[in-house]
């Protein structure tokens, strides 16, 4: 159990800190890549309202670091009416020019708040298509690693696919309408999007990297974070056990005596009875002492018949509650084998016919046969026994205790039902299976139950890695639930 409550708690731990550190690197990766995205749009907007050029704001205006390039622009506009004759003989739509204006050592910046240097070094390319989705014009001055067959490509695939914004690749793109041609500016975003996959790379192996190293501390302190809780079960289990020896031997002491005094008890009254019979003493006051010898002799028969009573009860508990502590402590060390569970519960719910018709009770069983589980037979058999015995003990009389064994998927289900006298709240399910909780306590006492045969059958259950449920369908009907893996 203890256990299990530091694996809950790392476990526990490390999801919390999981999800804390996924929020945070997603958080600042999606801003990172936003950013990213926001920045080469506000640049292919900037080329894109100035004709697919860069321009620079010097202190005298606004002047191009390209010096042809409106003249070639209004050159294509110009023979427009000559682009299909050039397309269907050479395929070549580029026109390429050269190198800005002197600027005589001027410095500026790009509109936006881009230094010059960043204008120099921005990478980028646009392509005029036309009606037909065709490539009427390509500037591919500013890039060198795309030619104007590939930019040509690139531009159809983005008119095809009927979009403004998005990524080919590592180029941004962004689709203007300019008269009868539609402007498809690409922008190089390599060394940029490479910068963020590094900072994604990066910050991911910091974070696994550092949940590594906190599973570590935690996993460190976590034993003395539940060493208090630990200690106080271990004394609780300390004192169930201990006391449990400790008071078996005075009740089989107890218990030898009883039958001891019983057997003198009988002597006795064989003796008055001879007495009665023999010559000496008047009638009246032999016949006298007689009644008087054997009414003591039951008086006590039925006080020691009490006695032997409680002392059977105290047994039976005290068994039951060093069986849990076993069970709970060391459950998981059972010899487990492969064993037929169907042949171990046919035979544990027969041996409680005599006590069903005693009762004016009967047991209806449904037991699918040749199943089998790895498990233990000995702790199956006394699962059975604790929960057919239950059913027994606190159903009406006249009631059908109905017992189902079957297999669903990879497990078995055990199914004991009954009817209850008294109805069953959805509070006593929950606290059904715990030590010493009972629904009805003077119910209880008169069955003779002490309310911890359920708790029994959790841990039995448990021990073999399944689980155990209690339900009520209408509040007068307790049915038991143990699955249990094949």
């Amino acid at each position: 159990m203890i256990n299990r409550l530091k694996r809950r708690f790392i476990i526990l731990a490390m999801v919390s800190l999981t999800l804390l550190l996924s929020v945070i690197v997603a958080g600042m990766n999606i801003i990172n890549y936003n950013t990213v995205v926001s920045n080469a749009d506000r640049t292919l907007e900037i080329i894109s309202d100035n004709q697919g050029r860069l321009p620079m704001l010097f202190d005298d205006g606004l002047d191009d670091i390209y010096s042809d390039f409106e003249d070639e622009i209004e050159d294509i506009y110009r023979r427009m009416d000559e682009y299909d004759d050039i397309d269907s003989e050479t395929g070549d739509y580029s026109w390429r020019y050269g190198s800005g204006p002197d600027t005589g050592g001027r410095r500026g910046s790009a509109p936006g708040g881009m230094s010059r240097d960043e204008a120099e070094e921005t990478r980028f390319f646009t392509v005029l298509v036309n009606y037909n989705g065709e490539a009427a014009w390509i500037d591919t001055g500013r890039i060198f690693a795309v030619d104007s067959d590939q930019a040509a490509e690139y531009a159809e695939k983005v008119a095809a696919s009927g979009t403004e914004k998005g990524f080919v690749g590592e180029y941004r793109y962004s689709v203007t309408e300019e008269g009868m041609f539609t402007r498809v500016t690409f922008l190089d975003c390599g060394r940029t999007l490479s910068a963020f996959r590094d900072f994604l790379r990066t910050s991911v192996l910091m974070s696994v990297v550092g949940l590594l190293a906190v599973f570590a501390v935690i996993c460190y302190f976590a034993g003395r974070i539940v060493r208090p809780v630990a200690e106080s079960y271990e004394k609780q289990k300390r004192f169930i056990t201990d006391a449990g020896h400790e008071i078996k031997t005075p009740l089989a002491i107890v218990k030898a005596n009883i039958d001891v005094m019983r057997m003198d008890l009988e002597d006795i009254r064989i003796a008055e009875a001879g007495s009665d019979a023999g010559p000496e003493g008047g009638a009246d006051s032999d016949s006298f002492s007689g009644n008087t010898a054997l009414n003591a002799v039951e008086s006590l028969n039925e006080s020691l018949s009490d006695i032997s009573g409680q002392v059977d009860r105290l047994t039976s508990l005290t068994n039951d509650l060093v069986y849990l502590s076993r069970m709970e402590e060391g459950g998981n060390n059972l010899t487990m084998a492969e064993i037929p569970v169907s042949d171990i519960v046919a035979e544990t719910v027969d041996s409680f016919d005599a006590l069903a018709r005693e009762r004016k009770k009967t047991i209806s069983s449904d037991i699918t046969p040749m199943l089998s589980m790895n498990g233990s037979s000995k702790e199956i058999e006394k699962l059975v026994s604790v929960l057919v015995e239950n059913a027994l003990k606190y159903s009406p009389e006249d009631d059908t205790v109905g017992v189902s064994l079957s297999r669903e998927g990879k497990n078995i289900i055990l199914e004991v039902s009954n009817r209850t006298a008294e109805p069953v709240s959805d509070e006593d399910l929950e606290h059904i299976f715990e030590r010493f909780y009972r629904t009805d306590k003077s119910r209880n006492s008169a069955a003779g139950g002490h309310g911890i045969g359920l708790s029994v059958a959790s841990a039995i259950v448990t021990a073999h890695g399944g689980r155990i449920r209690a339900r009520s369908s209408d509040g007068s009907e307790f049915i038991v639930t143990a699955s249990m893996p094949a």
